[in-house]
């Protein structure tokens, strides 16, 4: 008898033990209160009700588990009409006091409702883990994206360097080219050192394809000069002024929108800041002792234009930069990642045109289109929904050829 009242003592603790244990582990299997779902349901709600003052179309909810039991708000809130039909009279009261306004049904599970509960407790904010964790997140895709963005940079920034070693080497290949033709050509009708005919016709099919593709490549390129990258009489770097020292654009070239050319700036410019700054961290005292050689001996820095038009067209910086509020990066490339200058875009007519059509000017807020008066009633009849550059003159050759 004993030995049975011992084993079943020990039974007994056993289920104890294991009461204790799933005591223990309930808490843990619970949704943690106020998580970043509990925001997203909460938009439902947001619709009707605030949190705190002023009343929406429904009460304000700030203080509502206080007031009422968790088990009847998990029931009115999945089905407020059902409790009102039913004749519960905290539904009923609710239901008159606001207007006859039925609340819509939702399908939350009861741990969805606990966890918006508690998110409104905490006055409409997710648990702090939740927040540290949300900006952990944030930084990292934000990180992410630099990065992505500083690898493209540097992905086209080698294109452009292989484009323009490519284009500098154009010269040297065709010289090349035309003398292996005239050697193959002397030796087929004089010297007759190659016996094989056909390695005479080989040779001069080949040399004429490459003569006439770079022929063909000048030709179209004449007047333009893409990747031109000319070397400055002072190293001067557009990175470190515009994105390190984050100066703007036009407090150098201070013209860009009341002129035809955005300016040089002249030494004085320069030494607004160069009169206290005398070293760079990149070049030393070398290139800023340039600049103030300039100052003191009044001779100008002759820095040499590296976007440059042909001669037969116009453009006007006030009219793209002032009246169109074009963006300097849209045709000068991004200068806060160029140490050297480079001309990135081929700006030929072309790509003029192309951007004129798909460029949307700001018509109903510039005053420069007060004048255009046919496409003022036309936006507001809803006859156009956007004005481009081309609607306003912006493919009509006399605009830049005069």
């Amino acid at each position: 008898m004993m030995i049975r009242f011992l084993s079943l003592l020990g039974n007994i603790n056993r289920v104890v033990m294991l009461f204790v244990l799933m005591g223990a582990l309930l808490p843990s299997m619970r949704v943690k209160a106020q998580t970043p779902e509990a925001e997203k349901l909460f938009q439902e709600c947001k619709a009707c009700h605030n949190i705190n003052e002023p009343k929406l179309i429904g009460p304000s909810l700030a203080g509502i588990t206080q007031r009422r039991t968790t088990e009847w708000l998990v029931k009115f809130i999945n089905n407020s009409q059902a409790m009102i039909q039913a004749g519960d009279p905290i539904a009923v009261k609710l239901f008159e006091e606001n207007n006859r306004i039925p609340m819509p049904s939702h399908n939350f599970t009861e741990a969805q409702i606990l966890d918006i509960l508690k998110y409104i407790e905490n006055g409409g904010k997710v648990a702090a883990e939740y927040a540290v964790a949300a900006d952990t997140a944030a930084n990292a895709k934000q990180a992410m994206l630099d990065q992505m963005a500083k690898t493209q940079a540097e992905r086209e920034a080698r294109l452009s360097d292989l484009e323009r070693d490519a284009n500098r080497n154009f010269r040297t290949t065709f010289i090349i080219t035309l003398l292996i033709l005239i050697i193959v050509l002397v030796d087929l009708f004089g010297t007759k050192i190659i016996k094989a005919r056909f390695v005479h016709s080989v040779l001069i099919i080949v040399s004429l394809f490459i003569m006439g593709e770079i022929a063909y490549k000048e030709a179209s390129m004449l007047g333009r000069q893409q990747y031109y990258q000319p070397d400055q009489p002072v190293w001067f770097s557009h990175k470190v002024h515009a994105s390190q020292n984050q100066i703007d654009c036009k407090y150098c070239h201070s013209t860009a929108e009341q002129s035809k050319s955005a300016g040089i700036p002249g030494t004085h410019v320069c030494m607004n800041c160069h009169n206290v700054v005398k070293s760079g961290k990149l070049t030393g005292t070398t290139e800023i002792a340039k600049v103030l050689d300039s100052w003191q001996t009044g001779k100008p820095i002759e820095w040499i234009k590296v976007h440059n038009l042909p001669d037969h067209v116009f453009f006007s910086h006030a009219q793209h930069v002032n009246a169109g509020k074009i963006d300097c990066i849209e045709c000068h490339g991004d200068l806060k990642t160029m140490d050297v200058v480079m001309q990135v875009k081929d700006l030929s007519m072309g790509w003029c045109l192309d951007c004129h059509r798909k460029t949307e000017v700001q018509f109903a807020s510039n005053s420069f289109y007060n004048t255009y008066e046919k496409l003022h009633e036309q936006m507001k009849s809803g006859a156009i929904k956007k004005v481009t550059e081309d609607m306003v003159g912006g493919d009509n050759c006399m605009k830049c050829h005069y």
